[in-house]
């Protein structure tokens, strides 16, 4: 018999402001607002603007038991992460997924999904719901691929193009 080889991915919880964590947010904010003002302005975001903005998102509705941060490492480096927070006692919301740029094409995107899927169980969660914006294909082609459906909008969030569910299996 073959030993398998052992992934060189990681997820674990960890709290929403270690240092992981909060070079991980900045990243993700600055690319997904970056890619916006490049898309509708053609510029990236204003220093200031992005300052404030990762300011005010500290991402505190990640801490149990109404929420979780899960930060993926790739052969112990921080690498990518996804959060869920309770929306209900049955339904959870999928938030921050992200892996970066250089690790890419790698398999932490399905990773990190099964983790969070597996995380959102434990928090009681019988449907994970997520919203992205169009220009994020990548992003709507991993929720499509493992599974997610597009359906009504369940927010107002000015930036939510798309809405996406999904039934998680017992």
């Amino acid at each position: 018999m073959t030993p398998r080889t052992p992934t060189p991915w990681t997820v674990a919880p960890e709290p929403y402001d270690s240092p992981a964590a909060a070079a991980l947010w900045r990243e993700y904010y600055t690319e997904v607002s970056d890619r916006w003002y490049r898309l509708h302005h053609g510029h990236d975001t204003d220093p200031a603007e992005l300052e404030r903005e990762i300011a005010a998102d500290d991402g505190a509705e990640f801490v149990p038991p109404t929420g979780v941060l899960l930060i993926a490492r790739h052969d112990g480096e921080a690498a990518g992460m996804a959060g869920v927070r309770l929306r209900d006692a049955t339904t959870g919301e999928l938030k921050r997924v992200f892996v970066r740029d250089g690790m890419r094409g790698r398999g932490g995107g399905a990773v990190l999904l099964a983790a969070a899927e597996s995380a959102a169980r434990g928090l009681g969660v019988e449907r994970l719901v997520l919203d992205t914006r169009g220009d994020l294909v990548e992003a709507r082609t991993l929720y499509a691929r493992h599974g997610y459906a597009e359906t009504e909008a369940y927010n107002d969030d000015v930036y939510a193009e798309h809405w996406f569910a999904k039934q998680l299996a017992r």
